[in-house]
């Protein structure tokens, strides 16, 4: 599975918007996943997109295809747009689909990971983080992704900003320590999504 991941600075939120509703369009198209998305709740008038598609050939293929057509009605309603393509390497809980409707908020955490701490990485977001996230009362399914030039992407969904946050205070700074991420991580950039459910396709 490839996952698209788009944050852009939105300057015109009622034809983003609207703009964001044709997307609907996506639903004929073969190997597409789902889609959704909302608003940063720490970025006044950032929008974060998240994308979801069997394979990378399938991918490739809307985008010389339908993806301009689609997009146009999006045209100069935000600046400053940044997409990034990651590959599935393993769901954080289990059963990931991306579907959006259980869920009112997303965490993004993107990393860069020093090349030597690769490894210790992934084994540390496998055996530290997902068993702590899984069991947090709130989170409801999410994903770990990697690119080239040693990024990964870890995306999860939960039921409340208010259930995040619990898991945030309670348990980030322990689990940190445990799992060796200041040795590992040479950059961290994150936010928290409000879901908007007329984004879902």
């Amino acid at each position: 599975m490839l996952v698209k991941w788009i944050r852009c600075t939105v300057t015109d939120r009622r034809g983003f918007e609207r703009g964001q509703r044709k997307w609907a369009g996506l639903l004929g198209e073969p190997g597409f996943r789902g889609q959704g998305g909302g608003w940063s709740r720490g970025r006044p008038g950032v929008a974060h997109i998240f994308a979801f598609w069997e394979s990378r050939a399938f991918y490739d293929s809307f985008m010389a295809r339908s993806h301009d057509r689609l997009a146009a009605a999006q045209s100069g309603t935000f600046r400053d747009a940044q997409a990034k393509l990651f590959d599935y390497r393993f769901d954080v809980k289990t059963g990931f689909e991306p579907k959006f409707t259980d869920a009112d908020v997303v965490r993004i955490a993107h990393c860069k990971v020093r090349e030597e701490r690769v490894e210790h990485f992934a084994l540390m977001q496998e055996k530290v983080w997902n068993p702590a996230m899984a069991g947090s009362p709130g989170m409801v399914r999410g994903v770990f992704g990697d690119a080239p030039g040693n990024e990964f992407l870890v995306l999860s969904m939960w039921q409340s900003a208010a259930e995040h946050g619990k898991y945030r205070i309670e348990r980030v700074e322990r689990l940190s320590l445990r799992a060796q991420t200041a040795a590992d991580v040479a950059a961290l950039a994150g936010d928290v999504v409000q879901l908007e459910p007329g984004w879902t396709v």
